[in-house]
């Protein structure tokens, strides 16, 4: 039988030089979208999607991460004296909210590097990446929906958004054809992946985007291909590997993607979850309408 997607791993060794100096001495992934750090988004989408196990790939500096999803009991002490159930809530909610294993990545050595020090832990069952730069607003997660693709194929999965213009030498691009009568011309079998092509290279506007669906025989071609430049290596060099042995599918979404690893597209998440929020979003939005632009 087809083993479920039960583990998502989170890359999280980066060194989040774009936010210095805010990241000087607290990860990137803590960085708060209003009032949660960004990595919890990533998380509670993981969750949702129906993993049960998180894999934190960590490095130096990153503690915080791992103190934030355990229990804090002088913090829970304080609130309970205190009276301050509703908050009390907030806080062991996250604590209890999923298993979390760590494991340490001792050097910067790409994606494909961090995936596989993941090895281990995942064993031999399909997985889950999930960058945590990339926050996917979506009614149904976006994970969700790409599991569903796994479970009908069987194969590993892609996430991919149309990015129109030079904006798409950024990004690994799909070389791929739609699959007829698929999820609404949503569904394409990837031939050929390029890093960062040049714009006028292109093989088609399909950018892959911070999530994945892989299959265990990933790790297999990770422990094979060279490392590139820099002596990283690369995720995407391992997924061009695994294709001459297996189909992989890039998938486009349902959903409003934010790239909170850029500063601009930080700022811009920041401001669209708080007009979302109850308690925030009607007086944000008339602050808002008072700034002359």
């Amino acid at each position: 039988m087809q083993k479920k997607v039960r583990k998502a791993v989170f890359p999280a060794a980066g060194l989040g030089t774009r936010f210095l100096p805010a990241t000087k001495a607290q990860p990137k992934e803590m960085l708060p979208l209003v009032d949660k750090p960004i990595i919890q988004y990533g998380v509670e989408e993981a969750m949702a999607a129906g993993c049960d196990q998180i894999i934190m790939v960590t490095g130096r500096g990153k503690s915080a991460i791992e103190d934030h999803f355990d229990v804090s009991y002088e913090l829970e002490m304080m609130l309970k004296e205190r009276g301050k159930t509703d908050l009390l809530a907030i806080v062991q909610k996250i604590s209890d909210m999923i298993h979390i294993a760590y494991v340490r990545q001792k050097e910067a050595l790409g994606l494909g590097h961090a995936v596989l020090t993941a090895k281990e832990l995942v064993g031999d069952e399909p997985f889950a990446v999930v960058l945590a730069d990339d926050i996917i607003d979506a009614d149904v997660p976006c994970l969700r929906q790409m599991i569903e693709v796994y479970n009908e194929t069987g194969c590993s999965v892609l996430a991919t958004q149309v990015v129109e213009g030079p904006a798409i030498s950024s990004y690994g691009v799909l070389d791929a054809k739609p699959v007829a009568g698929k999820h609404d011309g949503r569904l394409f079998e990837v031939h050929d992946l390029v890093e960062k092509p040049k714009f006028e290279e292109t093989p088609s506007n399909l950018a892959i985007i911070g999530r994945y669906i892989l299959t265990p025989t990933i790790f297999e071609m990770l422990e094979t291909i060279e490392p590139g430049s820099g002596g990283e290596l690369q995720l995407t060099d391992g997924l061009r590997a695994l294709l001459k042995k297996e189909k992989i599918y890039g998938f486009t979404f349902e959903g409003k993607r934010h790239d909170a690893g850029d500063k601009l597209g930080f700022l811009k998440a920041t401001v669209e979850f708080a007009l979302k929020r109850e308690d925030l979003g009607k007086d944000f939005r008339e602050y808002l309408k008072t700034l002359k632009m």
